[in-house]
């Protein structure tokens, strides 16, 4: 049966990993949908630049990318928690792995996920419960170290990094070489990523 891929994260901003990411998945597990979830409320506590510029940077990324959908799930849970009296959650990847269970019954659900998060997993609420629910589909990445990884076929690029460079040397070459063209067009018309 093909699989509903999930791919969450904070994409703060999206990068050519996560592009790759999805490109890989596509090309070795047969996919009813990839979804691309955004954060809403990041479960660390992250500040992150608005939801809603976040999303339009998804959308720019992947347009053109078939079976791919940009979901707002995350924001739908919050929205289904405060209407119920029961505060907006923490974001965490179980609740929304639960969520679109409901909302994709018949799915069998698959979560995409970098190598790094191999480190972070001891740091997530029901590691064990997630990969029960949406087994993990784990991309090796460049640069992480972990007996678990498979070879990286993502490079070694991170959001923070991007950030960082958009705050410091928005100028600098790499920046067109890991982050989508109309992502970067798109974050300098709004001034998003700066130097405070």
């Amino acid at each position: 049966m093909p699989a509903t891929i999930v791919f969450g994260g904070s994409f703060n901003p999206p990068h050519l990993a996560h592009l790759l990411a999805v490109v890989v998945a596509q090309a070795t597990i047969e996919t009813a949908r990839i979804l691309v979830v955004p954060t809403f409320r990041h479960p660390f506590g992250k500040a992150l630049a608005p939801f809603e510029e976040r999303l339009a940077l998804c959308e720019l990324a992947f347009e053109g990318v078939a079976n791919v959908e940009i979901s707002r799930a995350e924001e739908e849970i919050v929205t289904q928690r405060l209407s119920e009296g029961r505060g907006p959650g923490e974001g965490r990847t179980l609740d929304l792995l639960e969520f679109l269970q409901t909302k994709y019954p018949n799915d069998s659900l698959r979560l995409l996920v970098g190598a790094d998060i191999l480190v972070e997993a001891p740091k997530w609420h029901r590691w064990g419960d997630v990969c029960a629910l949406a087994p993990p589909i784990v991309l090796g990445r460049a640069g992480v170290d972990h007996a678990d990884a498979p070879p990286p076929v993502l490079p070694e690029v991170s959001s923070t990094l991007v950030r960082a460079l958009l705050a410091a040397a928005p100028d600098d070459p790499r920046l067109t070489a890991w982050v989508p063209r109309k992502v970067l067009a798109r974050i300098a018309d709004r001034a998003l990523y700066q130097a405070p």
